[in-house]
C-alpha cells in the first residue's frame, strides 16, 4: 500500500474485536476489562498495559515509519523520558547541540542525575567518531533540528553507530513519517511529538518510540507497563483520526512555508532564514537524499530584540503560541518559550538569540499568512 492509503487504513488489518462494522476506530474507554475465569484472557488485562485503540494507533504508527514496534505515550516528553530507563549510571549517552529544550531539560536535570552523562556536540558538522568512548550507548539527534534546522546525515551516522554497536536514536517529529524514515536510514530508534504534525489539530497531547528491533520492543514494553505513562484511549483516538490526513496537511503546509520562506528572503528587516529547503543552504543535498520533502518549520532573525516583540505581539491571523504541526500556523519564541531553560552559553553558541522567531506553517492560505506578515512588519516604527 502507499503512504496516504497507510495513514486512512494502517496495515489492513481489521480490529477484530468490534462486531458493528464501524469505520472509525471505536474508543475503548475503559480502565480494565473481565474475564470468564482465570486463564481466559481476552488479549486485554488493563489499560495501562494495552488498550484496543492504542494498540491499532501503535499499528498505524509502526506501519508508517517501517518499524517491528511502535509505542504511544502520554506526550513526546514520556516517551524520551521512558527510553532514557534504557541507560544505566555511567553510561554515555552523544546528543547533538541543537535540540528542543524540553530535552535538554531532561538530559540536564533527570538524566544527569540518574548518573548517565551526556556529551554534547554539533553532530551536523562534527566527526561523531572521535567522541565514541568506551561508555557510550547511544547517540540522539533530531533532524531537522529545533530550532535551527541543522540537517544530521542519518546514514552516514548509523554506519558509525553500528560498527560501533551503539544506539542511534532519532527524533523525527519535524519531518514526520510523510517526508522522512530514519529506520530505514539505519537509525535504531525514532521518536515523535505526537502532538505536533502526526495529531495535527493542536487538541491532543501524544509521543511514540519506533523501532524494528524485538529485543529493544520488549524491553520498552516492560518499562511502559511499569511506568504507566502509555497514551489514554480517547488521546489515542485523536491522533488516528489526525494521521487520516498527514499527506495533505504536509504537503499544504510545506507549499505554505515555501511561499512563507520567499517572502522573508525579500524582507530587508529579515537578517537569515532557516530553511532546509533553500537550495545551496547547508544542509539542502543531505534533505535531498534522505528525506522526500523539507516541511513547513521555518526559523528566522530578525533585525532587533524589539522588532522580534513587535511582530509577536502584532500577528493576528498567526498566533503567537509554543507547539507547531498543526492546521493553524503558529509563531514561537525560542528565547523565552521552547528553549528557555537551554543553558544561556549553548543557546546563544546555536544562534538562539532574543532576535530568533520559529514559524510553523499550517495550511491556511498563504497569501492571508504573508499579508499577516507583511503588516506586522510594516506597522514597526523602530
Amino acid at each position: 500500500m502507499q503512504f496516504s492509503t497507510k495513514c486512512v487504513h494502517g496495515n489492513g488489518e481489521r480490529f477484530k474485536g468490534d462486531a458493528t462494522g464501524s469505520v472509525s476506530m471505536p474508543i475503548y474507554q475503559t480502565a480494565t476489562y473481565a474475564h470468564a475465569a482465570v486463564g481466559q484472557s481476552t488479549g486485554y488485562d488493563y489499560t495501562r498495559l494495552q488498550n484496543p485503540t492504542r494498540e491499532q494507533l501503535e499499528k498505524v504508527v509502526a506501519c508508517l515509519e517501517g518499524g517491528l514496534d511502535a509505542l504511544a505515550f502520554t506526550s513526546g516528553m514520556a516517551a524520551i523520558t521512558a527510553l532514557m530507563e534504557l541507560f544505566a549510571p555511567g553510561d554515555n549517552i552523544i546528543a547533538d547541540c541543537d535540540l528542543y529544550g524540553g530535552s535538554v531539560r531532561l538530559f540536564d536535570n533527570i538524566t544527569k542525575k540518574n548518573g548517565v552523562t551526556v556529551t554534547r556536540a554539533d553532530l551536523s558538522s562534527q566527526d561523531i567518531a572521535g567522541l565514541i568512548k568506551p561508555d557510550t550507548r547511544a547517540v540522539y539527534i533530531e533532524t531537522p533540528t529545533n530550532p535551527m534546522m541543522n540537517v544530521i546525515d542519518i546514514a552516514a551516522l548509523a554506519k558509525v553507530t553500528k560498527e560501533r554497536g551503539i544506539l542511534l536514536i532519532v527524533d523525527n517529529t519535524f519531518l514526520s513519517p510523510y517526508f522522512q524514515n530514519p529506520l530505514a536510514l539505519g537509525a535504531d530508534v525514532v521518536v515523535h511529538s505526537g502532538t505536533k504534525f502526526l495529531g495535527g489539530h493542536n487538541d491532543a497531547l501524544a509521543g511514540f518510540l519506533v523501532v524494528n528491533s524485538k529485543e529493544l520492543s520488549e524491553r520498552l514494553r516492560f518499562i511502559i507497563k511499569t511506568v504507566g505513562s502509555g497514551l489514554a484511549p480517547f488521546d489515542s483516538w485523536l491522533v488516528l483520526r489526525g494521521i487520516k490526513t498527514l499527506p495533505v496537511r504536509m504537503e499544504k503546509s510545506q507549499k505554505n512555508a515555501q511561499s512563507v520562506v520567499r517572502f522573508l528572503q525579500g524582507e530587508e528587516r529579515v537578517v537569515k532564514v532557516y530553511y532546509c529547503g533553500i537550495a545551496g543552504s547547508k544542509g539542502y543535498d543531505i534533505t535531498l537524499k534522505q528525506a522526500r520533502g523539507f516541511g513547513s518549520m521555518i526559523t528566522f532573525e530578525v533585525q532587533s530584540k524589539e522588532l522580534a516583540l513587535h511582530i509577536l505581539k502584532s500577528v493576528k491571523l498567526i498566533r503567537f503560541a509554543e507547539s507547531l504541526g498543526g492546521v493553524e500556523t503558529l509563531l514561537t519564541y525560542p528565547y523565552t518559550q521552547t528553549h528557555a531553560d537551554v543553558p544561556e552559553d549553548v543557546r546563544i553558541a546555536n544562534g538562539i538569540t532574543d532576535r530568533v522567531l520559529r514559524l510553523s506553517a499550517g495550511i491556511e492560505d498563504d497569501a492571508d499568512l504573508i499579508a499577516d506578515l507583511q503588516q506586522a512588519f510594516n506597522s514597526f516604527c523602530g
